[in-house]
């Protein structure tokens, strides 16, 4: 499983902590090809760095649609999630632009969205330090942005399943995607 967001994050807490500005393309798309980066079930390191709970925090998060906009660090990640795919011969991929840029011949696209109130209460959630109204004001933002964005906008590709999880719980949206890996299989 490779969370391909995390990947966007972790390039942004990269350029934070190089006192880069996020805006500023050309170091930030310099810095995406020569930062070490991990995500896996360890976590998110950068540069040797444990970042896992940092990238989730609130100026990353309201860094990294700016970064994600950045069509060099857009071109930069595709080719390492890629590359993560091409190594594992598949795997299952997260993110905004994945059946439509990173992998649109995959065997199977899952359009995964819930109400905007549900997204922000599971966010808010898995971040102590943000309250509801700003992480509900941050997702809004951030998908504003994300639609909008020329490079690889967030779109639902024509050929994914949209499953809406706003009612359902964990195990269930995972027992419904497995099952719709197993009609493929």
């Amino acid at each position: 499983y490779l969370d391909t967001g995390a990947m966007y994050r972790a390039v942004t807490f990269a350029a934070l902590r190089r006192g880069l500005d996020p805006a500023d393309a050309g170091p930030t798309a310099e810095l995406a090809r020569t930062v070490t980066l991990s995500v896996d079930s360890d976590g998110v390191r950068v540069d040797g760095v444990d970042a896992t709970i940092e990238i989730r925090g609130p100026e990353v998060t309201r860094a990294v649609s700016i970064v994600a906009a950045n069509a060099e660090v857009r071109q930069e990640m595709v080719r390492r999630q890629r590359e993560w795919a091409n190594e594992r011969n598949g795997g299952v991929l997260a993110g905004r632009d994945i059946g439509t840029v990173v992998f649109p011949d995959a065997l199977l696209k899952v359009y995964l969205t819930a109400r905007p109130e549900v997204r922000a209460e599971r966010r808010a959630a898995e971040v102590s330090q943000l309250d509801y109204e700003t992480v509900a004001a941050d997702l809004a933002r951030r998908d504003a942005l994300d639609e909008g964005r020329t490079a690889s906008p967030l779109a639902q590709a024509d050929d994914a399943i949209q499953l809406d999880t706003s009612d359902m719980s964990i195990d269930q949206i995972i027992d419904e995607l497995a099952g719709m890996v197993g009609d493929r299989g």
